[in-house]
């Protein structure tokens, strides 16, 4: 018989966040591997990331149903749906939501009816079986595991917790409670998606920055201080290797002609920079430093609210 877990065993927001901020640069390569590894997966299943999204919002209202009824759903039941339905769907609402203009989402909801990825029946969208697994969460889980193994052994040297979880233990634990998880995960990741979107106007865009992005964050040479405003300084041209369009093209499956016009945007509004080699590399300068900087900022408290309610989850599940 398992143990009741004690509400003193709760770790705080607060307490998450302060220990993200103060130990950032051992989480950082994990997250980022999963914010970049992301975004070439979306673009990867239909040369198009906002469809990939407005797929995901659409499983995402299983999760709030689910959640809405007090619902707990493991992993495996979630992905023996034949499909799932959703009632109704509403353009203006998706529009919103994910901060696309309505005719684009109209658009890509036909375009995605003709792929049949999705079938429409009167009012109603059925995510087809086909379709919910392509999507399935099988990367991203794993590289979700690692950021919160990670975690976990910043907790035990900052003596927060005594127990340090592998990322199996993680990934079973999220498994187990799958639907409130996921449902954790998806409403962080509308929020970040939706931050630079604003921004960046596509996420494209976004997914071409975080590649050059990431060859910086993995460079072996790279050893920053371990807080995140030291490491965000830090990072700026660290990276004196740079990679180029071909590469990014190769990495990313994006066309290569597309990948140069959306770097010369960001090389223009000062993200990234291109040395004497032609080899973009990452440096925010000016307005777009002070933009990632905060946007960094922004994420990490979103970031910490998600660490908050699924962390507290797996303790309470492995009590």
């Amino acid at each position: 018989m398992r143990t009741l877990p004690s509400i003193s065993d709760h770790i705080d927001e607060k307490i998450i966040n302060k220990a993200i901020q103060d130990n950032f640069a051992a989480l950082a390569p994990y997250y980022f591997t999963l914010t970049s590894n992301w975004f070439v997966r979306a673009y990867d299943h239909w040369k198009d990331i906002d469809k990939f999204v407005i797929i995901i919002y659409l499983i995402h209202q299983d999760l709030i149903y689910f959640r809405q009824n007090g619902l707990k759903i493991n992993y495996e039941t979630f992905y023996e749906k034949k499909s799932i339905e959703i009632n109704k769907i509403n353009i203006s609402d998706i529009s919103k939501d994910l901060g696309i203009p309505k005719e684009s989402i109209r658009r890509k909801v036909l375009e995605l009816e003709k792929q049949k990825v999705i079938i429409k029946t009167g009012k109603k969208i059925f995510v087809v079986r086909d379709t919910l697994y392509s999507a399935k969460a099988v990367d991203t889980l794993t590289e979700v595991a690692a950021i919160l193994h990670e975690f976990s052994k910043i907790l035990k040297k900052e003596k927060l917790v005594t127990k340090v979880y592998s990322v199996n233990e993680i990934i079973l634990s999220i498994k187990e409670n799958f639907s409130y998880c996921m449902y954790q995960f998806n409403k962080f990741w509308f929020i970040y998606i939706n931050r630079w979107r604003k921004e960046l106007k596509d996420l494209e865009t976004l997914g071409i920055g975080m590649v050059v992005l990431i060859n910086a964050v993995k460079n072996k040479d790279f050893v920053p201080k371990k807080n995140m405003r030291s490491y965000h300084k830090e990072l700026m041209d660290s990276d004196h290797r740079g990679v180029n369009a071909m590469s990014i093209s190769e990495i990313t499956g994006i066309p290569r002609p597309t990948v140069v016009r959306k770097l010369k945007y960001l090389i223009d509004k000062k993200y990234l920079n291109i040395n004497e080699k032609k080899l973009i590399t990452f440096n925010a300068k000016d307005s777009a430093f002070i933009t990632t900087k905060g946007m960094v900022n922004k994420n990490m408290i979103s970031l910490s609210n998600f660490i908050y309610k699924v962390f507290n989850q797996i303790r309470i599940i492995n009590s």
